[in-house]
């Protein structure tokens, strides 16, 4: 049995738990512990105890003209009651590849203002890698009636606003995309290359994987950033191809106290455009 005093302990989590810390934290009852991996099979293979399984596609509309985009909220207030969500609910999302779906899933619940979260560090990789307890049989949430609304709309960035900004002293882009997706030799979309200015940080490359795809030291990402033209008095908008690799570049950018902004649409958007600057 939880304590009151351990029941309100969760709520103290910091934006980014390590694994030995919510393994102390697993029995209080207001945690609501979220596996969304891009493998459905990691969660049948071993996940966090108590952990409920989320499906990544559902936490976005998948719809076109922009299948990235937010799900309407009718849809999102659906799901958020199917996972048992509360106003008093301290959400821990973790997924088997550092970070990017869980941060989906973190980046949507600070745009409808629960900011009650945090994303377990390294996700299973790390939690496997401490020897610490794992489940095989999947949990049942307990569904409640949770109605969301946006109540955070400066969370997301629209791609008319940075059309409207770029060039705009404070303001950058941060590409999360990979190399030759940024410089235009890769890519599936209608015009290839990246949004004017904007500086290219691969989503990875925030990840160490010499501990477990955690987070790397605050102070050298901070430095590599600032070296690349982004600094923590600027506002910075982030992107990928589907606003799920830029969902992890978010939440880093959270972390090290940057005002970052998410663009859902992305390249997706952008680069299937006719009225959209790009370079190569």
């Amino acid at each position: 049995m939880s304590t009151p005093q351990q029941s309100s302990e969760a709520h103290l989590l910091p934006l980014i738990v390590e694994p030995e810390t919510l393994s102390d934290h697993l029995d209080d009852p207001e945690l609501l512990i979220i596996d969304v991996p891009k493998d459905p099979g990691s969660y049948a293979r071993g996940h966090v105890p108590g952990a409920l399984f989320l499906e990544s596609r559902r936490l976005m509309r998948g719809e076109a003209p922009v299948p990235s985009e937010v799900p309407d909220i009718d849809t999102l207030s659906a799901l958020l009651s199917e996972l048992g969500l509360t106003r008093d609910t301290h959400v821990v999302a973790y997924d088997d590849e550092g970070g990017g779906f869980a941060a989906r899933l973190l980046w949507t619940l600070e745009l409808i203002g629960h900011r009650r979260y945090s994303y377990l560090n390294g996700g299973i990789t790390a939690w496997r890698a401490e020897g610490l307890p794992l489940e095989t049989r999947p949990r049942k949430p307990t569904p409640t009636d949770y109605r969301a609304e946006i109540l955070n709309p400066e969370t997301r960035i629209t791609c008319e606003e940075i059309k409207d900004r770029l060039g705009e002293d404070g303001f950058a882009v941060w590409d999360a995309r990979s190399p030759a997706e940024y410089n235009g030799e890769k890519g599936q979309n209608k015009h290839l290359g990246h949004i004017p200015g904007a500086v290219n940080m691969e989503w990875t490359s925030a990840m160490d994987p010499e501990r477990d795809l955690r987070l790397r030291g605050y102070a050298e990402l901070i430095t590599e950033l600032e070296a690349m033209g982004i600094t923590q008095d600027m506002e910075i908008a982030t992107h990928c191809q589907g606003h799920h690799r830029s969902a992890f570049t978010w939440l880093v950018g959270k972390a090290l106290g940057f005002n970052i902004r998410g663009y859902a649409g992305s390249w997706g958007e952008w680069g299937n455009s006719d009225d959209t600057p790009v370079e190569t």
